[in-house]
């Protein structure tokens, strides 16, 4: 069975196509690929269509990881679609949760940051107003988070 990941943030430019990539690179490097399956989006609709932001893009290249996708919006659609639900702050946790009046798949979203095993952050910060020591903070944020979830869900019984 595959377990099928949302990662989302604002525009769907920075953090969250970042864990998207960063967490592919992980199953990647883990022989992981038909266990795992990652998508990313945006609570808002700003960027649709864009490809990563180039600073972000190389900060992850920089640790060895290429961005690669094109932005959209999350829709409510998405909540059947997906397993987890990872929202970057507590607003994009917000806006994901109002899509989901009846509160059905609120055990889905979950934030980023509860999978960080050395970041003592509770919210991964939005690079995009700042400067290249941000998006590396960033990188190096969800690097960690991405390993904390990777080995969330290989700890999880398997169900059919």
């Amino acid at each position: 069975m595959t377990t099928r990941l949302l990662f989302v943030c604002l525009g769907n430019i920075c953090r969250s196509p970042s864990a998207e990539n960063i967490m592919n690179h992980l199953i990647q490097r883990r022989q992981l690929a038909d266990q795992v399956m990652c998508d990313s989006a945006g609570t808002a609709s700003y960027h649709v269509g864009s490809a990563p932001d180039r600073r972000m893009a190389q900060a992850a290249k920089a640790q060895g990881i290429e961005l690669v996708g094109r932005a959209r919006q999350f829709v409510a659609a998405d909540f059947g679609r997906f397993d987890y639900i990872l929202a970057m702050d507590r607003q994009n946790y917000r806006d994901i949760v109002a899509l989901d009046p009846t509160g059905q798949h609120h055990d889905r979203v979950r934030l980023m940051c509860e999978f960080c095993r050395t970041h003592p952050d509770q919210e991964v910060p939005d690079p995009y107003y700042g400067g290249v020591e941000g998006f590396n903070y960033v990188i190096s944020l969800l690097q960690d988070a991405c390993e904390g979830l990777l080995d969330h869900l290989l700890d999880q019984p398997v169900t059919t």
